[in-house]
């Protein structure tokens, strides 16, 4: 991470070969933000997810994946399901509350918006429930997920996406 006051945010697409290093960023994000909503042995499982390092790449591949920079490192990304949906969005607790969730989502958004999407959903974990609900998202039902050995919470949430007439 850069020393600079006010580093630079920046958006770009996964590069090839940066699935590991958005692993990291997957992980500490989860271990880091996680643990005031979810239990040590179910934050592990949930990080688990990004151990197959060839299926975690094929999987943001498969997505539509954008990276958050900050003073040209990466910081965070989100991907975007052909469906409308929200599949990963996860900030590097060093960079929290700089406005790199932010970023994502807005870009997320307007991707799917861009696609001629009228709604956009996610399942939010949560600790990520309160980002979606100060962003429009309403939630829509509660789910139980099976991660490895453990069951996380969530809940599925979706927003309404401006029409393409009230785009700027």
């Amino acid at each position: 991470m850069s020393a600079e006051a006010n580093p630079q945010l920046a958006l770009r697409p996964m590069l090839p070969g940066e699935a590991p290093l958005l692993a990291e960023i997957f992980r500490a994000s989860i271990m880091g933000l996680t643990q005031d909503e979810y239990e040590e042995e179910q934050q592990e499982a949930w990080a688990g997810a990004a151990n197959d390092e060839a299926a975690f790449a094929k999987t943001l591949a498969d997505h539509t994946t954008i990276v958050a920079t900050m003073g040209g490192a990466p910081v965070g990304f989100g991907s975007l399901e052909a469906d409308g949906k929200v599949g990963f969005l996860y900030v590097h607790p060093a960079a929290v509350e700089r406005g790199v969730g932010t970023l994502l989502a807005d870009a997320l958004e307007k991707i799917a918006g861009g696609r001629g999407a009228e709604t956009l959903s996610v399942d939010a974990s949560d600790s990520a429930y309160d980002f979606f609900s100060k962003r429009g998202y309403a939630a829509q039902q509660r789910n139980s997920v099976h991660c490895g050995e453990e069951w996380l919470s969530n809940t599925t949430m979706k927003k309404t996406l401006p029409g393409p007439e009230t785009v700027q």
